[in-house]
Parts: structure tokens; C-alpha cells; sequence
């Protein structure tokens, strides 16, 4: 990447992606001129009207938003307070713009929480390397919080993170009137496996598990966690009873097919799953404790239906 120092280029590459950046501006001219700055080494999304950038934000969540101060209808201080009292995106770094030159307009800006205030006409190099700077903050803050937030053994997230997305995905679907999927899972019989073939060979199995439930999700939303032991969590947002109860299925086959040898299984000679589904419809008025709840009901009547199989419901 021609603007991207070392430093940076190892932050993408643990990433795996280009950042991606929001610039906001009711004037289309302005647009084109920061397009062209970081169109080379960033994903640049464009909006311009307040509506228009939160629906960006909700749906891409950039790394960096560039706001302009003074648009028509909602201006950039409004859309960052709004952008800040959505708890999806409320770590969203925001870069006030605007050709305003008043100091306190500035700390206005400063005072409501953005990261960096840049003056117009702008100075393509100057916003070059105050983005890169904030990407670099953003990309390391990531960084620190996949650590917290990922298993140690498999790689996977972890139930602390487990616990934050849910109570994110449950405000988002109530803001949004959309459904919610959870999928509790539960390795069978893995205390008979851990007799039989040791700790080590125990662990082996739960990182093998976890990168088929891994594969087996395809969306980006979507998150795998583990939640405990052998037990396992999916969390499915805008997922509706018969999409997750085939995404259920398809897990289930693909642990089945890993062909990991348990010849203690009562259910086969090899590792299975059980699987619990539980879905927030669109108008339900249940809490996020009731889906867990329902969730731990459906997985424990897979278990007693015989294990290897999946049970779901929704309300």
C-alpha cells in the first residue's frame, strides 16, 4: 500500500482487510476530492446526509468516520451524538471537518468526544496522515480487544465477548423490529472423551469443533463463541426459525464429519453435537435472559431426544 508504513501494513495484515473509512459531506465536490486521497488504500464509503452516513455506520461500521460540521437537516455534531448513543457503533472515531476556523467551534467538537478537527480548504497530505494515525489507534484498540475477547485453547470468541454482542444484537433488533438467532451447543458426551483419550486429545477435539462451527458460519455478522467447557454459542442476527434451524444442521454434519474417533459415545463412534435453537421474532416482547433461556431448554430437549440432533423454537 503506497501511504501505509510498516507498522500499519502488520495492524491490516492481522486484520485481514482494508480499512475501511466513512466521509460525510452534503457537497459531492468535497466527497470526490477525499475519495481520491484514500480510495487506493482504504474501503471509502460516502453519505451525504445524516440519515444516510448512521445507516452506513450500522451496516458497514467503519474505522474511521471524516464528518463534516455544517449540512443541511442534521448536522455532524447531531449525527455524532447519535452515532455515540448506539451502542453497535458507539465506538465509532469520528474526524470533524468544516471551514469554520473558530477555536470554539473546535472544542465544541473536541468536548463532544471526536478524535481529530480538520480545517477546510483541505490539505490532501495533512488528512492523509491524520487518518492514518487515527486507522493505526483504531486498528491496535481492535487488536487489544480480540485479545480480551478471544479463547485462549480455540481461537475462537470467548463468553465475555459472548455477553457484550448479545446485549448489542438484542438492542439493534428491538431498535430495528428484526429477528434474532442463538444457538446453544453442547459437545456429547466429552467427559467419556476426556476419560478415555486424556486432556490433551480433549482439547485437540474442542479446537477441531471449533473451527468446523467456525467454517460453518458464512455471514460476517454472525459469531461463534465459546460459552463454557464443551458447551459452544451462535449467534445468528436477522435470522429467522428456518434459517437457523438449517444453519443448526449444517454445524451439526459438520462436526459429525470431522470423523474424530469417540468410541465411548453412546450416540456414535465418532464426536457429535447437540444443538438448542431459540429466535426473537420481529414484535417479540422477551428479554435477552428468555433467550438464553429457551435456548438452554431446546439443547437440553435435543440431549434427552437422544443428543446428535437439533431442537428449536421461536417466540
Amino acid at each position: 500500500m503506497s501511504a501505509i508504513d510498516s507498522e500499519l501494513a502488520l495492524l491490516l495484515e492481522d486484520s485481514g482487510r482494508k480499512p475501511k473509512l466513512l466521509v460525510v459531506d452534503d457537497q459531492p465536490t468535497n466527497i470526490q476530492v477525499l475519495h481520491r486521497a484514500f480510495s487506493a488504500d482504504y474501503q471509502v464509503f460516502m453519505a451525504t446526509n445524516g440519515p444516510q452516513a448512521l445507516s452506513v455506520c450500522r451496516d458497514q461500521h467503519p474505522d474511521l468516520v471524516l464528518l463534516d460540521v455544517v449540512m443541511d437537516g442534521m448536522d455532524g455534531h447531531e449525527i455524532y451524538r447519535q452515532i455515540k448513543a448506539d451502542p453497535a457503533i458507539s465506538d465509532t472515531p469520528v474526524i470533524f471537518v468544516t471551514a469554520h476556523n473558530d477555536p470554539l467551534q473546535e472544542t465544541q467538537g473536541l468536548e463532544l468526544g471526536a478524535v481529530d478537527f480538520i480545517s477546510k480548504p483541505i490539505n490532501p497530505d495533512v488528512v492523509r496522515a491524520r487518518v492514518k494515525t487515527h486507522i493505526k489507534l483504531k486498528l491496535q484498540s481492535d487488536l487489544l480487544r480480540k485479545l480480551v475477547f478471544v479463547d485462549g485453547l480455540t481461537g475462537v470468541f470467548n463468553r465475555r465477548y459472548f455477553d457484550h454482542r448479545l446485549s448489542t444484537e438484542w438492542l439493534r433488533a428491538s431498535r430495528s423490529k428484526s429477528s434474532l438467532a442463538l444457538i446453544l451447543i453442547d459437545v456429547d458426551h466429552f467427559k467419556r472423551y476426556n476419560d478415555r483419550y486424556g486432556h490433551q486429545a480433549g482439547d485437540d477435539c474442542l479446537k477441531k469443533v471449533a473451527q468446523a462451527l467456525l467454517r460453518g458460519l458464512h455471514r460476517p455478522a454472525d459469531v461463534v463463541v465459546r460459552y463454557g467447557g464443551e458447551e459452544f454459542a451462535c449467534l445468528l442476527p436477522e435470522t429467522e426459525l428456518a434459517g437457523a434451524m438449517q444453519v443448526a444442521h449444517h454445524l451439526e454434519q459438520s462436526v459429525r464429519d470431522l470423523g474424530v474417533v469417540h468410541e465411548d459415545s453412546a450416540v456414535a463412534d465418532r464426536v457429535t453435537i447437540s444443538l438448542g435453537v431459540a429466535v426473537k421474532t420481529a414484535n417479540s416482547p422477551a428479554t435477552f435472559e428468555e433467550l438464553l433461556t429457551t435456548a438452554d431448554e431446546q439443547l437440553y430437549k435435543a440431549k434427552n431426544a437422544g443428543r446428535a440432533q437439533v431442537s428449536g423454537t421461536e417466540w
